[in-house]
């Protein structure tokens, strides 16, 4: 290993040993009881609500799968879906964020997303818990994966290490942090992995600029690739059968640009939905200390995800100038991040913004992990199988569940020609579609039933597997992102058997309606 690649490694090496001692302190702390472990006693700060829901939202693929697509495919793709996560993120924390807030701690001080679904339509038998336990243990063990596949992949190509290897230390990593200081641990480490992150993609989209001959340099460079600066227009990579963009004369070959419809680009629009299911999200909402301060939180997420989501776009475009033909795969693509900060910076400095990358995963994971074994600890084993679990026996399921999790993420993230943003993309669709109509419903139509609950749920999730894997492939107008009509049809059976059925008790009313005022 190089001198280089040595300083690269103790500036990381010094980060992660950072990111255990966060989970060490807050461990005596999280393990009080397990409203603390899940939910952090409802104690976040304004800044560390806004950073830590963002950090754990945007996985690998704000800073690999982004610029990746971009690199690839050119400005439309990436440019729409930045877009549609931008508005998403504004509008929920507008209109969801506080009142969630109050109706959580109204319907029973509920704790994770199952227990405030069930809570809510005041379920005996726990039909609702169970259908979201599960659906959470199914996604968020793909979202795993996915973080998973982003560590092996930048130890692999930045060290040249085993790209299993790195991938099973990186999961390691994660298991061991949440598993020592659950939310409060991953929320505090996720601000400062949010800081991390946005400065990386700010510092490696600079230097990238600069030597590529600057803005006008890499415009002019792009504007002669068919498509790839076009809203509405996509570039072609030429391939041969096993994937691989042909070269010629020493730069990439690209067909005609491919139209990019109105249809496609409100299809990627559609991203921004995804927000409304996503448990990682809606925690945050859940637990900050007062709802008065999710204006400064909404502000402050805002600003953070627009200036992130550009830099990312900006740094695939600038990549494809800069190493026009560093990468011929769309999996290999994602790595043009690291390819320009490995390339510019001085060691020391790549390694701290190369843990941009690596804090990206992680932030993500332990997310995921921690609220996937709530689901199954929590709500499965404690609220339907074992109602008299005390709290000890309920935390310790929730971390043999946790590494359960963690073993089955890294078998799905075993292949290492992954596209993250693929992956990450069907499990946000999953969450969105399933969870997301639900939580509009929910919070502001009393009239929602149990019934249509359950039925809105069902269908939106089996309508993402049936489009992704028997509509979507028949191409044209059924070529759209799933997350789009499926979250369509989860609203519309929502309110059909919701006015089918009868309507809500007394109590489930009344409820609702406190919860509009109700003061925290």
């Amino acid at each position: 290993m190089s001198s280089d690649s040595v300083q690269m490694m103790i500036s990381m090496i010094l980060y992660i040993s950072v990111v255990i001692f966060i989970g060490v302190y807050f461990a005596k702390r999280a393990n009080q009881n397990s409203e603390n472990y899940y939910l952090g006693g409802r104690s976040l700060g304004p800044w560390v609500t806004a950073f830590s829901a963002e950090a754990s939202d945007m996985s690998g693929y704000l800073l690999m799968g982004v610029p990746g697509l971009a690199y690839w495919t050119g400005m439309a793709d990436a440019f729409w879906t930045a877009i549609g996560l931008a508005i998403g993120t504004y509008v929920n924390w507008l209109v969801v964020a506080k009142r969630l807030r109050k109706y959580s701690h109204v319907a029973g001080n509920a704790i994770t997303i199952p227990d405030f679904f069930s809570n809510r339509f005041k379920e005996e038998k726990k039909v609702i818990m169970s259908i979201c336990s599960v659906f959470i243990l199914i996604f968020f063990t793909v979202y795993a994966a996915s973080c998973f596949v982003t560590c092996g992949k930048l130890f692999s190509n930045m060290f040249g290490f085993d790209y299993h290897l790195m991938m099973i230390v990186g999961m390691l990593l994660v298991v061991t942090y949440t598993f020592l200081g659950g939310f409060l641990a991953e929320s505090a480490s996720d601000f400062m992995q949010a800081i991390i992150m946005i400065f990386a993609l700010v510092v490696t989209l600079i230097a990238g600029t600069v030597a590529a001959g600057g803005i006008s340099a890499v415009i002019d460079n792009l504007q002669n690739i068919p498509g790839f600066l076009e809203f509405f227009q996509i570039a072609t990579p030429v391939t041969d059968e096993a994937g691989v963009q042909m070269i010629e004369n020493n730069l990439p070959v690209f067909g005609a640009a491919r139209p990019y419809g109105a249809l496609q680009a409100i299809s990627m629009l559609a991203w921004g939905l995804g927000y409304f299911g996503m448990p990682q999200v809606l925690l945050r909402f859940m637990a900050i200390r007062k709802s008065d301060e999710l204006t400064k939180s909404r502000r402050i997420a805002t600003i953070w995800v627009v200036i992130s989501l550009f830099a990312a776009l900006a740094i695939g475009l600038v990549g494809r100038a800069f190493a026009p033909t560093g990468y011929t795969t769309a999996s290999s693509a994602e790595n043009i991040f690291s390819l320009i900060t490995s390339s510019l910076m001085h060691p020391l400095v790549a390694g701290i913004v190369m843990a941009g990358i690596l804090a990206a995963a992680i932030s993500s994971s332990d997310s995921y992990l921690l609220i996937a074994a709530s689901a199954l600890s929590k709500n499965l084993y404690q609220g339907i199988f074992k109602k008299d679990a005390d709290d000890k026996s309920v935390m310790k399921m929730s971390r043999i569940t946790l590494v359960v999790i963690a073993i089955i993420g890294t078998f799905i993230a075993l292949d290492e020609n992954s596209v993250i943003f693929s992956i990450v993309s069907f499990a946000w669709a999953g969450f969105g579609a399933t969870f997301g109509p639900l939580m509009l419903f929910s919070l502001f139509w009393k009239r929602t039933t149990r019934e249509g609950a359950i039925a809105g749920m069902l269908s939106g999730a089996a309508m993402v597997f049936i489009w992704k894997l028997l509509i979507s492939p028949l191409g044209g107008i059924f070529g759209i992102y799933e997350l789009l009509p499926s979250f369509i049809v989860s609203a519309l059976v929502i309110f059909i058997v919701s006015k089918c059925t009868k309507e809500p008790s007394w109590e489930i009313q009344k409820e609702f309606e406190e919860s509009k005022h109700f003061e925290c």
